[in-house]
């Protein structure tokens, strides 16, 4: 089965505190139905140091949002879209229902 969703992808926020915003996918976990987006969902970590030489802080990091609470945004029409498939050549490519371009 394909992802709708890859590494690299831009997609729109479309729920939480960080609504209608835009970013880059740097991590998507299909299994567990999260994804992380770049500069969304910033979460305050605590990191002790384990070891010499490493600082101990509050750190600031991207979080995991739901897979279902962010859609792709097709590059070739620039607007947020449903992601289907199609069979290309004995290849499956994702296929953007609104203008049925290659994503």
């Amino acid at each position: 089965m394909i992802a709708r969703i890859k590494k690299n992808d831009t997609v729109v926020v479309l729920a939480g505190k960080d609504k209608d915003r835009q970013g880059t996918v740097l991590e998507v976990l299909p299994k567990k139905g999260k994804i992380m987006v770049k500069g969304m969902r910033i979460v305050t970590k605590h990191v002790k140091a384990r070891r010499q030489g490493e600082v101990a802080g509050i750190k600031k990091q991207e979080g995991y949002l739901k897979l279902s609470h962010v859609m792709p945004i097709c590059p070739s029409c620039k607007k947020p879209c449903r992601i289907g498939t199609k069979l290309v050549e004995t290849k499956t490519v994702r296929v953007c229902h609104r203008c049925k371009e290659i994503v």
